[in-house]
């Protein structure tokens, strides 16, 4: 069961009449995706361009984007290619400059593009650059690539953007500190930025997944055999998103683990400890 935010009788209404009609209100509107050479991106791309919006497709690899393009055109879709780099910033403007030369605005961006590292802290003494590196994909990245394109979502009043971050911000699970960390500071940024952009038509979505089945979890053997989302299935989930804008998206568990954390600390920190002792490093965190 999926759980995200307990909908409105405006929103449960607004679903009714989209499915009656058989439309979306993504028809017609320029979606930027990050990270959409694989997983969650790839899927939540090929999901977006079939409910008839344009899509703009980011990433490292432009030999994967153009592949998806091609893809999506092949299926009736329109998909444009903006291979970027999102740890370099003069990058990151260049991109946000030629979207707004091409397209004028962005309707939708999805911040799906991160960076994963799941190693405990006495392995991390010496390792400084994995927060340096998580903080610039999963935190200094979004921001920038969002505030280049905020004003004109604001100009035009309308604007949705939607962040992929973790349960992890609930559940402040052990040997993902420079990981979580990084979520966190995005999850809580963009939350103080919808409160900021409400009035010019401006939403933002924080999308807190479980585990889902990516080339990001692959080095972790802790993680093969556990259930995990499918990206199509994710895919779904942040089309939804994309189409109600609600404030927050979560799992039951992340919801269980953030009451937990919030009326006895202590419990939280203890149970968390027990899952860190039961729960050893991959051998890649390691350096096997």
């Amino acid at each position: 069961m999926i759980l995200g935010v307990l909908p409105t009788p405006v929103s449960v209404a607004r679903r009714v009449v989209r499915r009656a009609r058989g439309t979306s209100p993504l028809r017609g509107r320029t979606v930027l995706i990050t990270g959409a050479s694989s997983g969650i991106g790839a899927a939540t791309a090929r999901a977006v361009a079939a409910q008839g919006a344009h899509v703009l497709l980011v990433a490292r690899r432009a030999a994967a984007l153009l592949e998806l393009a091609a893809e999506i055109g092949d299926d009736g879709g329109l998909a444009s290619v903006y291979p970027c780099d999102l740890t370099d910033f003069d990058a990151i403007d260049e991109l946000v400059a030629q979207v707004l030369d091409d397209h004028g605005a962005v309707d939708y961006l999805v911040n799906n593009a991160g960076r994963s590292i799941r190693r405990s802290l006495h392995l991390s003494y010496d390792r400084f650059h994995d927060v340096e590196r998580t903080m610039a994909v999963n935190y200094f990245g979004p921001v920038r690539l969002t505030m280049g394109l905020l004003p004109a979502m604001r100009e035009q009043g309308f604007g949705h953007v939607v962040s992929i971050v973790t349960w992890g911000v609930q559940m402040r699970a052990p040997k993902f500190s420079a990981y979580i960390a990084s979520k966190s500071a995005l999850d809580q940024w963009v939350r103080i930025a919808a409160r900021e952009a409400r009035g010019d038509g401006v939403t933002f979505t924080s999308m807190r997944f479980g585990l889902v089945r990516t080339p990001m979890v692959a080095p972790t053997e802790e993680y093969e055999g556990r259930r995990a989302m499918s990206p199509e299935d994710a895919a779904r989930a942040v089309v939804r998103c994309l189409e109600e804008r609600p404030p927050v998206w979560n799992i039951p568990a992340g919801v269980v683990g953030e009451v937990v954390n919030f009326l006895s600390p202590r419990l939280g920190d203890y149970l968390m400890y027990r899952y860190d002792q039961m729960a050893p490093d991959s051998r890649a965190a390691r350096g096997g």
